[in-house]
């Protein structure tokens, strides 16, 4: 017999970013299986397109592709018109795309610098621009930014990425505060080593030197931050905005 347990984003409106890999992909997994209508979007049409058959394949809604640099306002503009005009309404943003280009300091170039400052922080607040107006006519609406304990604790070798995370939480706690009197819930999610593409290249002593680091012992899984985001995307964290929700085994406390 089908399940009868309400699905917790039933006919919510959903925009992902950076949702071909990851993070990304397993949220946006998670969110069409609990019901919601999705809007996807990253630079690859061919990553964007695999997903969106993977997706209609457990059965749920088929996903509204856009293919996006969140570097470019008008274009980011321009998605959430189209999402707009596809489904009447936003109700979730979740802020995932992002990039790192690491490098020690002295040596890192203005372009490494630039490329992840403009990709995940003015991306993010982009984003978050855009879908303001729409969630404030609505007088509701979540939006989930994708910040990291390296913007907590900062990191060797990653100071632009450190730097566009630290700011990616300090825009998530004053937009929440401009914000909440529409009802708007604005959190950040900051996951600490993650097993994606990204770390498994590393090699066999940097991992075991991350694994020391992490009180329970093992790197977390997409699924432990696409459950998070969930959370804060459904009902039950109505009374919960402005918060960054630590997702890292215990590896900051």
């Amino acid at each position: 017999m089908p399940s009868t347990t309400p699905k917790r984003l039933e006919d919510k409106v959903a925009i992902v970013t950076g949702a071909s890999r990851g993070i990304g992909r397993e949220i946006a997994l998670l969110f069409a299986r609990e019901g919601a209508k999705l809007t996807i979007t990253a630079r690859s049409q061919e990553q964007l397109q695999a997903l969106s058959d993977e997706i209609k394949a457990l059965g749920c809604a088929e996903p509204f592709l856009c293919p996006l640099d969140v570097k470019d306002s008008e274009k980011v503009d321009e998605l959430v018109d189209k999402t707009l005009d596809k489904y009447g309404r936003i109700d979730i943003l979740v802020n995932n795309a992002g990039v790192t280009r690491d490098g020690l300091l002295l040596r890192m170039s203005d372009a490494d610098w630039d490329d992840v400052l403009d990709t995940n922080l003015k991306g993010t607040f982009f984003c978050m621009r855009s879908v303001a107006k729409p969630m404030m006519r609505q007088r509701s609406g979540r939006i989930i930014n994708m910040a990291s304990v390296i913007g907590l604790i900062g990191n060797a070798g990653q100071a632009n990425y450190a730097a566009s995370k630290a700011g990616i939480i300090a825009l998530t706690k004053s937009a929440a505060k401009e914000l909440g009197s529409r009802n708007i819930l604005i959190n950040a999610i900051a996951p600490g080593f993650i097993d994606t593409e990204m770390t498994q290249v590393l090699g066999d002593e940097i991992k075991k030197s991350i694994l020391k680091s992490i009180p329970v012992g093992v790197l977390g899984k997409p699924m432990d931050i696409a459950k998070a985001a969930l959370f804060l995307a459904s009902d039950e964290s109505s009374f919960i905005t402005g918060q960054v929700i630590t997702v890292d085994g215990g590896m900051v406390m």
